[in-house]
């Protein structure tokens, strides 16, 4: 794990779309695609809205992209809190995708837990049974969380599923979320956390005993391909 503390975030942003860039070349050339699981939030809204620039769009063949998400509110897709909406209108609407490889996490008129399954069997059909991304972009709350990957709950001992589906009750919704099984199998994640407000949960999750339950992205392991984007703030 590589962990680089930046000066200030615009160059944090950069070096994040840069990361992009740089692996979306090495994956397409390595095997014909590059497979990503996107977040949602301000961070990731940033680094997407620098890759539809004219500056690094034109470095990236979209055609060969396959966008899928860490993790979705239950919401519809026109919805102001949906992590697909923000990706639409900040990336995938100003560049050159393949409609076919956007797979969002979320569908009406279907059960959150029935559309998990679905998601997965996506997941597989691009992915293959190994289930290996080439990219998986995380970010993590004040309380140590990651994707929907909460303290406490259940799905943290996920080992079977690759995609889960439950209702969070301190929000009163249902959240969808890739496993931690998926997840350490990508061959690349970057987490961007960053400001005062994650300085303790990073330095429990980097430092302190291993507790998942309570720090859940002490669940992503400490291996090759995993690099950690923060600041001064919150990197002390």
């Amino acid at each position: 794990m590589d962990i680089t503390i930046f000066n200030t975030l615009d160059t944090l942003y950069k070096k994040a779309a840069d990361t992009f860039v740089e692996l979306s070349e090495k994956s397409i050339q390595k095997h014909g695609k590059f497979t990503v699981a996107l977040s949602g939030g301000s961070s990731p809204k940033v680094i997407f809205s620098l890759l539809a620039t004219p500056e690094y769009a034109g470095k990236i063949d979209w055609s060969k992209v396959y966008f899928f998400w860490v993790d979705e509110r239950w919401v519809s897709l026109d919805d102001e809190k949906s992590n697909f909406k923000m990706t639409l209108h900040t990336l995938l609407d100003k560049v050159p995708v393949n409609k076919d490889q956007v797979f969002p996490m979320y569908k009406d008129g279907i059960e959150p837990e029935e559309y998990a399954k679905e998601y997965e069997t996506q997941l597989r059909n691009v992915l293959g049974e190994q289930g290996i991304f080439d990219f998986i972009l995380l970010g993590m709350g004040d309380d140590g969380h990651t994707a929907s990957l909460f303290p406490g709950e259940a799905v943290l001992h996920e080992k079977e599923k690759w995609v889960a589906a439950y209702y969070l009750k301190s929000q009163e919704m249902f959240r969808i979320t890739l496993t931690e099984p998926i997840i350490n199998n990508a061959e690349n994640i970057l987490i961007i956390t960053f400001g005062t407000s994650k300085k303790h949960a990073l330095n429990e999750v980097l430092n302190g005993e291993y507790n998942p339950e309570l720090y859940p992205l002490q669940l992503i392991e400490k291996k090759e391909g995993v690099q950690i984007f923060t600041d001064e703030e919150a990197g002390a």
